[in-house]
């Protein structure tokens, strides 16, 4: 999921984290990406859809009779 990054590599990520936001923040900021993540998969399904339902599916044309 995150590539080349190990165990060690996330626990100094999540370290600058903690000291650059605080601990207090942390729930908040975990709260707010959530709430962006959900609105930006809700977003994504409803173009989907959108283009699904204003584009429905052809149908091949019959050959010509000679």
């Amino acid at each position: 999921m995150f590539g080349s990054l190990g165990a060690p590599e996330l626990l100094i990520i999540l370290l600058i984290v903690i000291v650059i936001f605080g601990a207090r923040r942390l729930p908040e900021l975990g709260k707010s990406l959530g709430e962006g993540i959900k609105n930006f998969k809700r977003a994504v399904s409803s173009h989907k859809e959108e283009n699904n339902s204003s584009n429905p599916p052809t149908t091949p044309n019959p050959p010509a009779a000679n």
